[in-house]
């Protein structure tokens, strides 16, 4: 059985940034032999990795420290006018969360997705490969939640539950309903859950100033950031 005293790292090539366009990029992963369980994964996730799919990883960049790991303390999270509104919206949607799967009415969302929203993306063109080894191999306890309209499946969010809290892996939504923010009412629904559950952590990945995607994790308080090992309250604004 793996802990962190016996872990191996390995560290990527430098390569071309995935969200900065002048900047390389290097990442460290954790040896993919070794054997990840739900308190090591948390463990990991606490010290600012990322999951994706069987492989965990964290930026690792010489020269650059713009990837902040984020999360939101959620017992202290209120939301705000445009958060409350959203979720007015959205009171028509229903939920359902299920082990996370293939499917093929699940591919045909997320493939729909990625060709609409992200062409200029690594993850152009999708795959069901892709879709598989990115959102359902490698799963501990992972779930996707189901977000239907009418019986009609139009949102889908990548969620795994660690002893801490719940992290918020990835989430896609019928382009065509953008003006519903669906991803903004999935994490507002995590947050809920993660309540119900008695965790006190929704951890949402990293934050960069300079990347216009990740705006919207400023819109969530109050927010913490790993720094120098310790997570802090901070303002992103």
């Amino acid at each position: 059985m793996s802990n962190l005293r016996t872990l191996v790292f390995f560290a990527t090539p430098p390569h071309d940034c995935s969200y900065l366009p002048d900047r390389e990029a290097t990442t460290m992963f954790v040896d993919p032999r070794a054997h990840i369980d739900k308190k090591l994964y948390s463990q990991l996730t606490a010290l600012g990795f990322r999951r994706s799919g069987s492989h965990y990883y964290r930026p690792h960049c010489e020269n650059c420290n713009a990837c902040i790991p984020v999360r939101l303390r959620v017992n202290d999270f209120e939301p705000d006018r445009n958060q409350k509104r959203v979720l007015r919206k959205n009171q028509d949607l229903e939920f359902n969360l299920v082990p996370a799967s293939f499917s093929e009415q699940y591919y045909r969302l997320y493939a729909e997705y990625i060709e609409q929203r992200h062409k200029d993306g690594d993850m152009y063109p999708p795959s069901r490969e892709q879709f598989i080894s990115f959102l359902v191999d490698g799963a501990t306890d992972s779930w996707f939640l189901e977000i239907r309209l009418e019986n009609t499946l139009v949102g889908l969010a990548a969620i795994d539950l660690l002893d801490d809290g719940l992290s918020a892996i990835y989430t896609v939504f019928k382009p065509e309903l953008e003006h519903r923010s669906l991803g903004t009412y999935a994490i507002l629904w995590q947050i809920d859950e993660a309540r119900r559950r008695g965790l006190p952590n929704l951890y949402l990945g990293y934050w960069i100033r300079e990347c216009r995607k990740m705006n919207y994790k400023t819109r969530f308080k109050p927010i913490e950031a790993l720094r120098d090992g310790q997570w802090r309250t901070i303002d992103l604004n």
